[in-house]
């Protein structure tokens, strides 16, 4: 399994950017899976912002993107995406989409935006928000 983040960048604050996370090596519609999208900014942990599980089609948003971030998956591009409006200095951090795949059902938000229940990670993509 490989994960290729793009899409990063330089904006202003109060922009918008879509990250895309283009997913190799198992198929969208023949292998349950959950991916998530996390950041980690300098001298920060890494967290969670969004997750989309193939096994019951939910979603799950952290607080701190929750109204503004939105994720969607494309399983005739096997890609899935983040689409982050609003975005604010605070948003600056490397972004990274990780997948498990399996059935993860009844987990809840809190499990499945921990890092540690992913397998496959990308290399990260930059996104700078300027004030």
């Amino acid at each position: 399994v490989q994960l290729v983040e793009s899409g990063g960048g330089l904006v202003q604050a109060g922009e918008s950017l879509r990250l895309s996370c283009s997913a190799s090596g198992f198929t969208f519609d023949d292998v349950d899976h959950a991916i998530t999208w996390f950041r980690q900014a300098p001298g920060k942990e890494r967290e969670g912002l969004a997750c989309i599980n193939s096994a019951d089609s939910r979603t799950y948003y952290s607080d701190s993107v929750k109204g503004r971030f939105t994720i969607s998956s494309d399983s005739d591009k096997n890609t899935v995406y983040l689409q982050m409006n609003t975005l604010k200095p605070e948003d600056t951090a490397v972004y990274y989409c990780a997948a498990v795949l399996g059935i993860h059902i009844g987990i809840g938000r809190q499990g499945m935006l921990q890092p540690g229940r992913y397998r496959y990670w990308g290399q990260g993509t930059q996104v700078t928000v300027s004030s």
